[in-house]
């Protein structure tokens, strides 16, 4: 896979791309930070491992967001306050760059996804209570040709496509492994 810069990352995100929203009737709406390091010269995928002692989605990897707050300014704000209640990355240190498709989970859930780049990586301070441990993954895993597998699951009366990778002892599935999916297609590196 060929070195990404930051500028690169930054011109993905500049091109005309119409966006997908999505806002179905009894859905919650919740936005997540993917968060892209800079990291030994190359570029890696900051996610978190939610402990067993959070509401939904148990001991699950997950990017770090959560629900739309009433008094976030934008989606971008509860992405960035949600990554610093839940790992304690300061919003300064990420350069938000744009936006990925909105993706509904069987869950009842609306997510945006939110891009952002983190030259810099500060000491986090994961809390407890929301998260078990945080790690980061080289995106080139997630774009090499026999990385990941899917099926075919039916939930809601939908089929959906649900993606699998494992990694250091983690399994990234779900709508986890689908931003990253949809990052690497914005990125054209699938």
């Amino acid at each position: 896979m060929q070195h990404l810069s930051a500028e690169e990352i930054r011109r993905a995100f500049s091109l005309e791309h119409e966006r997908v929203t999505l806002s179905p009737d009894g859905y919650h709406h919740a936005a997540v930070l993917v968060p892209l390091v800079f990291k030994h010269g190359t570029v890696q995928l900051l996610l978190t491992k939610r402990t067993d002692l959070v509401e939904t989605h148990k001991g699950q990897v997950s990017f770090p967001g959560g629900m739309v707050d009433a008094g976030d300014a934008d989606i971008i704000q509860t992405a960035l306050r949600e990554a610093e209640e839940e790992i304690g990355l300061p919003s300064s240190s990420v350069e938000s760059v744009g936006l990925l498709d909105d993706l509904a989970t069987p869950t009842g859930f609306v997510i945006t996804p939110v891009v952002g780049l983190i030259h810099a990586l500060p000491p986090l301070s994961p809390n407890p209570d929301e998260v078990a441990e945080v790690f980061c993954v080289p995106l080139e895993f997630f774009a090499a040709p026999n990385a990941g597998r899917s099926e075919q699951r039916e939930a809601k009366g939908k089929r959906y496509d649900i993606w699998y990778y494992d990694f250091g002892g983690h399994l990234i599935w779900g709508a986890t492994a689908m931003i990253a999916r949809s990052l690497l297609k914005r990125l054209h590196l699938i």
